[in-house]
């Protein structure tokens, strides 16, 4: 999506991410997803040069989720280190360093003149696996099978038991 990076635009990308990642039923990394593109956004907003506009992609590739946020202004941003107590107290100058911390990846890919795109990427295999069925303990139908607990649309199916052909 195109847009110009103004704070009431942050939110409404917030929202649209969070609800793709609903979609694609990514839900345990919308909190992660939404933190990192407001702060792609805030830094395009606060230091992009010579507009605020922007395009922000998401991409869903095998088990992994990338954002990237591409503005026009062709200068790299840096991390902040901080150095000492006054540094702690700063109000700005994390953002990228907590999108480093919440994503598996990151990095700023510059694009000529016509700007730079920064990314950060996420593990959608660990999301997968987080609303992957759970067993029952202690419950088995008999034999090598055992009850498994489905959700559907966010709520317990009913009491079914599952068959597998997998021992264990």
């Amino acid at each position: 999506m195109e847009l110009q990076a103004l704070p009431s635009r942050i939110g409404q990308v917030r929202r649209i991410v969070s609800a793709q990642l609903r979609y694609w039923h990514l839900d345990p990394l919308i909190d992660r997803a939404a933190l990192g593109v407001t702060e792609l956004l805030t830094n395009v907003h606060r230091h992009a040069q010579p507009d605020k506009m922007c395009t922000v992609e998401i991409e869903l590739l095998l088990d992994r989720l990338t954002v990237s946020v591409h503005d026009h202004d062709p200068r790299l941003p840096a991390v902040e280190t901080m150095t000492d107590d006054a540094d702690s107290l700063a109000t700005c100058g994390r953002g990228l360093a907590m999108v480093a911390a919440v994503s598996e990846s990151w990095g700023v890919r510059a694009n000529g003149e016509s700007g730079k795109v920064v990314w950060f990427t996420l593990s959608a295999a660990a999301a997968a696996s987080a609303r992957a069925p759970r067993r029952t303990p202690g419950k088995t139908t008999g034999g090598m099978f055992a009850e498994v607990e489905h959700a559907i649309d966010g709520r317990r199916a009913e009491h079914a038991p599952a068959r597998s052909a997998v021992a264990g």
